[in-house]
């Protein structure tokens, strides 16, 4: 199979009327949330429209404005109608600053005003301009960045992916400079530990983090800005990546577009199984995250990966397969194109077990030709990983020739002491020394490799397409609520009005307003 930057892989034969019912099933899966969507808002969606119409800054206590401001409105239940309506009427009562539309918004009574139809119109129009003019700069901050990538180009696929996360953005800046004069193509900022359960976005440049560094606005400018410096140096673009995962995508996602972020993580199935975050809540906020992304040309990562590090990789890899299918479903919907649909998988089959390459070969030749136009990321081994870090370094090389092989397009790179402490920076050194040589050598043997036919790998990956479709009938049948309920992904169980979070969703009113939501739909 040809792929469209000129990579070849091994042809790999698959039932098309299975691959086009899994489609079919995937749509069935996905239309009910989004029809529980639509109806819904919560409050990082309304508090991400306020931070687009300037509403950015801390209040009293360090908390920041756009969350003072939606907390009043859901605590007198005036949410439903739209923070960006409330926010028009502080403007057209004489507010000129973030700081006093907050302040309006928590003198408002506890019944809700009334006001004349005209008024309304008043309101509507002029916050819908002030949200045409915001898209409009946003989208000329996002020019920038594809000039620049433009300008100096990106280095060839499998694009190098390597985490920085000293807790310290100043640190990671040294960490992700280092690392892209050794050869990474992608830094990923990880984030602090638990910062996904936040129902906030920090103010400010931190130094302080929990195995990662916190995700802010002024977090990413810096990074940004210390990459497209590096890029200009070395003469090639780095691109950059953060999260855009729990009680705050939405919000995240507008901050990474606004600095010019190229990747995001961006998977409300990571939330809820392993942040135990409420589905309603985060599949509302994940719909509107995505649309943000489709916007600002951001790829998202999924997080497939993970379910294999709680489930048994072996014999849950047809979950990894249904959840991408309904992940491509919910990304299309929320007009995200495939070249932005970076799904996720990872070489985590137990290393003791027989047969290990041809069963990964499977996998990621199965993921790569259902899904030949999306950006796949590859993620390293590391559940099976333990002290011995001679071991660990050849146990990653595996996982780079099987990424080169079946043309991966983001590879992850795992580190000898990937589990053991936050890695140093001779251990990415090594991780980019062993991918450089591993891109060399096996360069052209994925179009060289063809398949015996009813062989091991070909019967292995139309087993599992078999089983994913089997499964995704099942999730459609009884909804994709029921099955997370049931523990049909990663072996974890969620319930729909359980988790974090869920007080945040707020039924829309029928005269609510999202000018933003409004514009990202009309594209």
């Amino acid at each position: 199979m040809l792929l469209d930057d000129g990579r070849r892989v091994p042809d790999l034969p698959l039932d098309p009327e299975e691959i086009g019912r899994c489609r079919e099933l995937a749509a069935a899966v996905t239309d009910p949330v989004l029809a529980f969507v639509e109806r819904h808002t919560t409050v990082s969606i309304e508090r991400t429209v306020l931070r687009l119409l300037g509403m950015n800054g801390a209040g009293p206590g360090g908390v920041p404005l756009a969350n003072l401001a939606v907390d009043e409105l859901a605590r007198r239940g005036l949410l439903g109608r739209g923070a960006a309506w409330w926010f028009g009427l502080a403007l057209r009562e004489g507010a000129a600053a973030p700081a006093d539309v907050a302040a309006r918004i928590a003198s408002l009574p506890e019944r809700a005003p009334k006001v004349e139809p005209s008024a309304d119109r008043e309101i509507r129009a002029l916050v819908a301009e002030e949200t045409r003019a915001a898209v409009a700069e946003l989208r000329d901050r996002v020019a920038r960045r594809d000039g620049l990538r433009r300008e100096l180009g990106v280095g060839p696929r499998p694009h190098r992916y390597l985490i920085v996360a000293t807790g310290n953005i100043h640190d990671d800046v040294a960490q992700a400079r280092a690392a892209a004069q050794a050869g990474a193509d992608v830094i990923a900022v990880i984030r602090s530990t638990a910062q996904s359960l936040l129902d906030y976005v920090p103010e400010g440049a931190t130094t302080e983090g929990f195995g990662g560094t916190y995700a802010t606005q002024e977090n990413f400018r810096i990074m940004r800005a210390a990459l497209d410096d590096e890029s200009r140096r070395l003469g090639r673009y780095l691109q950059l990546t953060n999260y855009s995962s729990g009680l705050c995508m939405p919000e995240i996602a507008y901050l990474a577009a606004v600095e010019r972020l190229d990747m995001l993580l961006n998977d409300a199935m990571y939330g809820i199984l392993f942040r135990d975050i409420n589905m309603r809540r985060t599949l509302c906020d994940q719909h509107f995250s995505r649309r943000i992304c489709a916007l600002a040309g951001i790829v998202i990562n999924t997080g497939e990966d993970n379910y294999i590090t709680t489930a048994d990789a072996d014999e849950a890899a047809h979950t990894v397969i249904a959840s991408q299918f309904v992940n491509e479903a919910f990304a299309h919907r929320a007009g995200l194109p495939d070249r932005l649909v970076g799904l996720g998988h990872a070489f985590e089959i137990d290393p003791a077990r027989e047969d290990t390459i041809a069963r990964e070969l499977a996998q990621a030749l199965l993921v790569r030709t259902l899904f030949p136009a999306a950006p796949i990321k590859y993620m390293p081994p590391t559940k099976h990983k333990g002290g011995d870090i001679f071991f660990a370094h050849a146990y990653d090389v595996m996982a780079d020739v099987i990424g080169a092989v079946t043309g991966q397009g983001i590879q992850l790179l795992g580190m000898m002491t990937e589990a053991m402490h936050n890695p140093l920076l001779m251990d990415r050194f090594v991780a980019l020394r062993a991918a450089d040589y591993v891109g060399r050598a096996w360069r052209s043997m994925g179009g060289e490799l063809e398949l015996r036919r009813g062989g091991l790998v070909e019967a292995r990956a139309a087993a599992t397409l078999h089983r994913a479709r089997l499964l995704l009938e099942e999730v459609a049948r009884e909804g994709l609520f029921a099955a997370i309920g049931k523990a049909r992904f990663g072996d974890v169980a969620r319930q729909e009005t359980g988790g974090k979070g869920l007080a945040g969703v707020v039924e829309r009113d029928p005269d609510h307003f999202n000018p933003l939501l409004d514009l990202l739909e009309a594209r």
